[in-house]
């Protein structure tokens, strides 16, 4: 059963789940605010009340059964001189596409979220300790998300461990993906209707790292590169360049090297696959996949969710990270 609230800014709570249609849920493991999309027919009996009204900015709150499925607010209304009206909510996410300035030194990616968080007055929710410190971070007229995404990215990068954050039920949260494991199978012979598997080398492929210090001391450009002979006569060399902080020491250097050599030297595989929905599913969790024509069977990171109810049927599409 699926329930459907707006609370407008008067405080009047309005039950309109047997005047929705169409719900879709969507939502994203970085860089996107989670969305919930649905049509109201203006035509019910509902809107012939005359206190019932609800505008931009007013929450609407969906559960599944005992599930608390999605906390948002309405950015757009669409209608026409037809009866339906298509609603568009994101969580507090969207509140992230903001855009400011911030200079942080010696901060983990935990802090950075707290502190934005803290400014722009956003509710938080269980947040992970990160633990690496990043030596600095200088962000000029950055999205807020942005700023976020990149610690992550390079917390990431200098430890082998990643985060996802993302919005539960209304707070802000931040979690280590290999704690978010479900218990769950979906593949030959288990909710999976049909998949689609890619293997490219055109995005995020890299056979030689090279990063580079300026000296002020010297004058001189201190060069550090790590490649794989092998793979550049497979694939062609493919570098990624980068600079590192000055303060950064030979042996700090050296172990970034080696951590962006083992993320970034291989193929990029991901798998799209659509299932018969199960609402623990989201953008951040990892869920086991078989497959046996690919020889596919391990927990996937999935970095994009989206779930489709109509009536009584529940589908889900989900773009998977194969490592």
């Amino acid at each position: 059963m699926i329930r459907v609230k707006i609370i407008n800014k008067q405080g009047s709570e309005w039950d309109v789940s047997e005047i929705s249609e169409g719900l879709t849920w969507k939502t994203s493991r970085i860089g996107k605010a989670g969305s919930l999309s649905f049509t109201l027919i203006k035509g019910a009996p509902l809107y012939q009340l005359r206190d019932f009204s609800y505008s931009n900015g007013d929450v609407v709150r969906v559960r599944v059964g005992q599930t608390e499925l999605f906390h948002g607010y309405i950015f757009s209304m669409e209608g026409g001189r037809d009866e339906a009206v298509k609603i568009t909510a994101y969580d507090q996410i969207r509140y992230l596409m903001n855009t400011d300035t911030y200079v942080f030194v010696g901060a983990t990616a935990t802090e950075i979220l707290q502190r934005i968080a803290k400014d722009f007055e956003l509710k938080l929710g269980t947040v992970a300790e990160t633990g690496y410190r990043i030596p600095t971070m200088s962000e000029d007229s950055q999205k807020l998300i942005d700023i976020i995404s990149k610690a992550i990215t390079l917390t990431f990068a200098n430890t082998g461990r990643d985060y996802c954050l993302y919005d539960d039920f209304g707070a802000l949260c931040l979690r280590d993906v290999d704690n978010g494991q479900l218990d769950l199978i979906i593949g030959d012979g288990s909710l999976m209707t049909d998949y689609q598997v890619t293997k490219s080398i055109d995005s995020d492929t890299y056979n030689q790292i090279k990063l580079y210090k300026d000296n002020n001391q010297t004058g001189n450009r201190e060069l550090y590169v790590a490649k794989d002979s092998v793979n550049i006569k497979r694939w062609g060399l493919l570098q990624h360049y980068q600079s590192v902080k000055e303060d950064m020491n030979e042996a700090q250097i050296e172990e970034l090297l080696l951590n962006l050599a083992k993320i970034k030297n291989r193929e990029t595989k991901s798998l799209k696959i659509s299932a018969i929905g199960d609402v623990r599913v989201r953008a951040g969790m990892r869920v086991r996949i078989v497959i046996a024509e690919y020889e596919v069977d391990q927990a996937l990171l999935v970095d994009e969710c989206t779930h489709s109810f109509d009536g009584a049927d529940h589908t889900m599409s989900l773009d998977l990270r194969v490592v």
